[in-house]
């Protein structure tokens, strides 16, 4: 994303150098290993933009940023183990590329190591800081623990799913942004607004991936499409159509969430179908609009120029659209 560059360039030179320790290696080179795998960055890159935005030296943000994608990838670390995964983006897995105890420590030290980088501000805003961490921290154990939850459960309502993926994705959006605020030192409102702001674009950009994974464009998605499907995920999607759809249609997506064909080719085009036909599909489009008219609305009453909240807005624009 064009608007972060600045940012990801500078964050990078820093996060080379974030873990320094260096013994014993079992436990740091994990740590560097999955640091060393890339991806967006867009958490840490928003704690330093909207610090930027606010009129404050980005630099001054440094801390909070990396401390957020230090606790981003340990999240990572643990969320692998627990899915069995064998790659993280297109590399080996910590777990699988050492053992599971050494993924599970390195993982905790990485925890530790995030905050200890709030350290390095003066105590009102190390505490400001370190109490969203936490709250943020606690949120997204919970979500992840929601989504566990619902994979044995069949009466997961929507309102459940959508504290689900705010829990686990939109609040570390939302907190990624707030603490650039924090280290601005901006007025109440002002960090409350740019908060919600993150945590309801992030609702809608869960949702847009909960959606892309079924209608969109294999080629630009950068994912399986129809991976949902074929894990039995119920997602926004399943749950709007089992809810909306005719008693027939709901009979048949909760049969075809039970069973796992050798070749899901006609499992995901059936689902797919009855996605469309029961109404989901619009309904769960709406229901993105409607977060991503939220975030938006918020940015009107931001203290910032209109420059600015014009930059804020292409980042949305960015996030959420992708070739369907």
């Amino acid at each position: 994303m064009e608007v972060l560059k600045k940012y990801n360039s500078e964050l990078q030179q820093h996060l080379e150098n974030a873990v320094a320790q260096k013994e014993p290696h079992q436990l740091y080179d994990p740590i560097k290993y999955i640091l060393s795998l890339g991806g967006k960055r867009i958490r840490p890159a928003l704690t330093l933009m909207v610090c930027d935005f606010f009129g404050t030296d980005f630099k001054k943000a440094m801390s909070a940023a990396l401390a957020v994608e230090l606790f981003h990838n340990f999240s990572l670390i643990h969320d692998d183990i627990m899915d069995n995964a064998p790659l993280r983006r297109g590399k080996r897995t910590v777990h699988e590329k050492w053992d599971v105890n050494t993924a599970i420590l390195s993982g905790d030290a990485m925890l530790i190591l995030a905050y200890r980088f709030f350290e390095n501000y003066e105590p009102k805003m190390f505490h400001e800081l370190a109490k969203l961490f936490s709250e943020t921290a606690l949120q997204v154990c919970e979500g992840q623990q929601l989504d566990m939850d619902f994979e044995t459960r069949d009466d997961v309502t929507l309102v459940e799913y959508i504290k689900m993926i705010d829990h686990k994705t939109a609040v570390l959006l939302g907190a990624a942004m707030k603490m650039g605020a924090i280290v601005a030192e901006v007025s109440e409102s002002d960090k409350d607004k740019i908060y919600q702001f993150g945590r309801n674009l992030g609702i809608a950009f869960q949702l847009q991936d909960d959606y892309l994974d079924v209608f969109g464009n294999p080629e630009t998605f950068g994912k399986q499409v129809g991976g949902d499907i074929i894990s039995n995920k119920k997602t926004f999607l399943y749950l709007m159509a089992v809810g909306e759809g005719t008693s027939a249609q709901a009979e048949e997506l909760e049969h075809l969430f039970t069973i796992n064909p050798k070749d899901p080719a006609d499992k995901i085009a059936t689902v797919k179908e009855i996605f469309s036909s029961s109404g989901a599909a619009e309904a769960t489009q709406a229901e993105i609009e409607k977060f991503s008219h939220l975030a938006y609305s918020l940015l009107d009453e931001i203290d910032i120029s209109e420059e600015k909240k014009k930059l804020l807005r292409k980042f949305g624009k960015d996030l959420m659209e992708r070739d369907v």
